[in-house]
């Protein structure tokens, strides 16, 4: 068997010919370290997104409210983040975090909705 050493620590050691690491630590740290940007990126997006869902959801109890702007800011909504858009013939966009969606009106008022997903 030829001695390799360890991905991580660089200490030399024994295995299999496929082993990378010199103990599940190492492997462990080092798969923690790979990706980790994009990792925080991906939860930092989930629990905006998230944020967002629980303020449209506590604003639209009865799945179709009409809120200001200054109401959405007060909670922190994040408008940069949601999930789809749905452009009508008449070109009005709906923009959805989930099921839950909200229009631009005027004068800063938005129309929030709920769709019904069957």
């Amino acid at each position: 068997m030829a001695q390799r050493k360890c991905l991580e620590c660089g200490e030399p050691f024994y295995g299999r010919s496929d082993k990378k690491f010199c103990s599940d630590h190492c492997r462990n740290v080092h798969n923690n370290k790979v990706g980790v940007e994009s990792k925080n990126l991906i939860r930092n997006t989930n629990n905006r997104l998230k944020k967002n869902y629980k303020i449209l959801t506590e604003l639209n109890l009865t799945g179709k409210t009409k809120v200001t702007r200054l109401k959405l800011f007060d909670k922190n909504f994040d408008f940069h983040f949601f999930t789809s858009t749905y452009t009508t013939k008449t070109g009005s966009i709906y923009y959805y975090v989930y099921d839950q969606g909200y229009l631009e009106l005027e004068n800063d008022y938005y129309l929030l909705i709920r769709k019904n997903i069957d």
